[in-house]
């Protein structure tokens, strides 16, 4: 059980791990895709401010854009020279932004912003919502954010001011507009709100195939487990049973023995009474092994439902009286005391009479054996909701709790502490149980240790009717 519990734990880790170890890849990768995608971004928004015609539109009439178009004009014809005019532009547009770096952020077009990013990101495979912002270092705020221009601080405004909090809080982020030369400007944001669910969900598959597996090995060990207790907690109970039985036969048949040898004895041959004497012991032996084994033959027959009850009315106010008679010779040989209180009024019911004198004649027996001293035994019986009840009680050694969960169970046994003179097989109570579910009836108990017990079983006055 250790080395299996120790195994299944292992898989367990290892498994916890490897799934941790997908995630953080996964992350990982979903790190390097926006990065990628926010490079890409950036390069086109400084293609679109090296546009000269795009920076004017944005800035205004510059006086050193406009003179370096001129100057730049006049040298140049533009049909032949193309390459070397956009390179010298590109460069005068950068040496707008040394001399006034707000011009570059206000190049950017918020609505082509919002196209750019969406369409690297999808070329990664990233189709989640996000929130962006371009960040002015100069100003210290969002000048651009989920596509719209900011024209005051946002964090005047509610709904601007909690996208801002969350792209201050995000790791994805790109310098804007920066070189070797000079520092960035501002920077570009993007924050992904379903960043964890989407992680989680891509290795969803693999977790909950784990989850599955790992539950289903770990029904099977406790099942594996559940089963080798159960058999061990039976094997045990048949060894005593199997030892109680071998006591329980021991004794008639050396009795049997002896009246045996007794018989053909010549001074016993001669003397008609003493023969009659011992062949009556042998037959009262006989009949005693023969009950014993006609317990354990019914016990096999309750289980494989390989009986039939033969029902008929029955008063069970009589059937207590009777069993009461019998049972009151045994308990005034031990100065004990049994009494009865019949207070059903209708305490017919349709039953097994021979099986019902049975469950009683068991439950009394139980109540004489486990009374270490006189026995004091009350029964009673009662009217009952659609039948009637049968209470007997006994002052004896009682039961702990552990025992009054297991004693309906077959072959099992109370402890009787330092006393070792209990007999029987440990299958009464298990046939008081099995025959009065037959009878659609139910079977309880209340005791405590050292102050007795009380059974009460309930018979229907129809069992048909009680289905």
């Amino acid at each position: 059980m250790i080395l299996m519990s120790v195994a299944l734990m292992g898989i367990c880790i290892i498994q916890f791990y490897w799934l941790k170890n997908g995630i953080d890849l996964k992350a990982t990768n979903f790190d390097s895709q926006v990065t990628y995608s926010l490079n890409r971004v950036k390069q086109r928004l400084e293609n679109d401010a090296n546009n000269y015609e795009r920076m004017m539109e944005r800035s205004g009439s510059s006086s050193i854009l406009k003179e370096g178009k001129d100057a730049i004009s006049k040298v140049l014809n533009p049909s032949l020279d193309a390459f070397r005019k956009d390179k010298l532009e590109s460069q005068l547009a950068n040496i707008s932004w040394l001399n006034q770096p707000s011009l570059a952020l206000s190049t950017i077009s918020a609505p082509d912003l919002s196209r750019y990013l969406r369409i690297e990101l999808l070329n990664q495979g990233i189709d989640l919502d996000y929130d962006f912002g371009v960040f002015s270092d100069e100003d210290e705020d969002y000048i651009i954010t989920n596509g719209k221009y900011n024209v005051v601080n946002v964090s005047g405004n509610s709904s601007e001011g909690a996208v801002a909090d969350r792209l201050s809080q995000s790791m994805h982020e790109v310098n804007l507009f920066d070189s070797e030369e000079r520092k960035p400007v501002g920077s570009l944001r993007i924050f992904f709100p379903q960043k964890t669910s989407f992680l989680i969900n891509s290795v969803l598959p693999a977790l909950l195939s784990s989850i599955i597996l790992t539950g289903l090995i770990l029904f099977c060990f406790v099942y594996t487990i559940n089963v080798i207790l159960t058999q061990k907690k039976v094997s045990m109970m048949k060894t005593d049973f199997i030892n109680n039985m071998t006591h329980e036969f021991k004794t008639p048949i050396a009795t049997i023995s002896l009246a045996a040898d007794s018989i053909v004895n010549p001074m016993v041959k001669s003397n008609e009474k003493m023969i009659d004497r011992y062949a009556d012991i042998i037959k009262q032996e006989n009949k005693r092994m023969l009950n014993q084994v006609e317990k354990v033959l019914q016990i096999a027959r309750l289980d494989k439902k390989d009986f039939e009850l033969k029902l008929s009315k029955v008063n069970l106010n009589d059937s207590v009286s009777i069993a009461v008679e019998n049972t009151k010779l045994r308990v005034n040989k031990r100065d004990g005391e049994i009494k009865s209180n019949l207070r059903a009024q209708n305490p017919l019911v349709i039953g097994d009479e021979n099986h019902l004198s049975n469950v009683l004649h068991n439950l009394l027996d139980n109540a004489i054996k486990y009374s270490p001293a006189a026995p004091v035994i009350s029964i009673e019986t009662k009217d009952a909701k659609g039948g009637v009840e049968v209470i007997i009680s006994d002052k004896g050694i009682g039961m702990s709790k552990e025992d009054l969960k297991r004693i309906f169970e077959k072959f099992y046994r109370v402890s009787t502490g330092n006393l070792h003179d209990v007999k029987g097989f440990g299958l009464g109570l298990s046939y008081v149980k099995a025959i009065t579910d037959a009878h659609k009836g139910k079977v309880s108990v209340t005791s405590e240790l050292n102050k007795g017990s009380s059974f009460t079983v309930y018979f229907p006055h129809d069992p048909e009717l009680a289905k």
